[in-house]
């Protein structure tokens, strides 16, 4: 998933912050009556895109007086730019984004996380005693751009890992398949099952969530100028997304239609993928455990923030004293939606 970071210069060549062009996509209202809203999506159609997908394909949207763009992401494609260009309402984004917008003064907060844990993990082969992230110091460990400036430097922190055991990860499952000592970074519901499908062997996932790490993910992330003058149209966005995903996690057929529509978007995307991924989003709870327990799908706290901040401040990628309260608003989330 992207974590591009965005620097106010960069900003301000889209069009100075918040350009015309927001002023395209917020406040449309369809010939229907219906609200429009867009929601960038940060890669291909997936199940890790399911809840999104079923308030679609189910009316959960419409019920709630909104006409939902789900754009789908991809490679070539940087959320962030898009949301700061104006070209979208709301993107698919994670608490680092949030806290980068506190960083370089933008107009920018999120709003709500579906995952509740990150859904990063590094993989392992089994039975060669990497069996815990205790057992990795040490070890080679194909982590990417991204991974590095961002939950590389709390596993370094957290386990007593060095730079020097990391290699790049070029996205290119080989070098893993061939050799049973190197370990890889991952998604747990994609990169596991591609490597079981083609090993036939199942390898072990070792969430970082699981070990402390606090980024929220599946995000959304807003103007505040949004949040400011369509304060109802957001919240009734939000409350349709946050039901399609309760249902979406129960399965059965009401899912059917959903899966369907992201393997109309994504052609390389198929049922056993998308089946996997959501057995394992309800297995480890990427989307119902801690605070969405009780507090419903979606939810953020306080103390969670704050939890985040200072580990990622602790370990140098943060800095001191920011006004990281600012990245975020509690107002539109936990209220009960899907809780256990």
């Amino acid at each position: 998933m992207s974590r591009h970071r965005m620097t106010r210069r960069a900003a301000l060549k889209l069009g100075a912050g918040v350009s015309a062009a927001y002023l395209t996509t917020s406040g449309m209202v369809t010939a229907q009556g219906l609200d429009k809203v867009s929601y960038q999506t940060n890669w291909r159609a997936q199940g890790e895109h399911g809840g999104f997908y079923l308030a679609v394909t189910n009316g959960i949207y419409r019920k709630y007086g909104i006409d939902a763009d789900i754009r789908m992401g991809g490679p070539q494609q940087n959320p962030t730019q898009l949301l700061i260009g104006g070209r979208v309402d709301i993107i698919m984004s994670n608490s680092f984004e949030a806290i980068h917008y506190v960083r370089e003064n933008m107009p920018f907060l999120c709003i709500g996380a579906i995952f509740q844990k990150d859904p990063q993990v590094i993989i392992c082969h089994p039975g060669v005693g990497n069996d815990s992230f205790e057992a990795l110091k040490g070890k080679t460990i194909l982590v990417g751009a991204g991974g590095r400036s961002g939950y590389w430097p709390f596993l370094r922190a957290r386990f007593g890992y060095t730079d020097e055991q990391v290699r790049p990860y070029t996205f290119n499952m080989a070098p893993f398949l061939a050799d049973k000592n190197i370990c890889q970074q991952g998604f747990v519901s994609s990169e596991p099952f591609a490597i079981q499908q083609q090993s036939g062997v199942a390898p072990l996932a070792h969430l970082i969530a699981d070990a402390g790490f606090a980024n929220y993910n599946t995000t959304f992330n807003i103007s505040r100028k949004m949040v400011d003058e369509r304060t109802d149209v957001v919240q009734r966005f939000i409350t349709a997304s946050l039901e399609g995903w309760a249902e979406y996690l129960k399965g059965g057929p009401n899912v059917e239609a959903a899966n369907k529509a992201i393997m109309r978007d994504n052609p390389d995307m198929d049922i056993a993928k998308i089946n996997y991924a959501a057995k394992v989003m309800n297995e480890r709870g990427i989307v119902l455990s801690g605070d969405a327990l009780t507090l419903g799908i979606g939810a953020m706290t306080d103390a969670r923030w704050e939890t985040f901040y200072t580990q990622m401040r602790d370990v140098g990628v943060f800095p001191p004293g920011l006004d990281y309260k600012k990245a975020y608003d509690l107002r539109f989330i936990n209220k009960g939606v899907g809780k256990a």
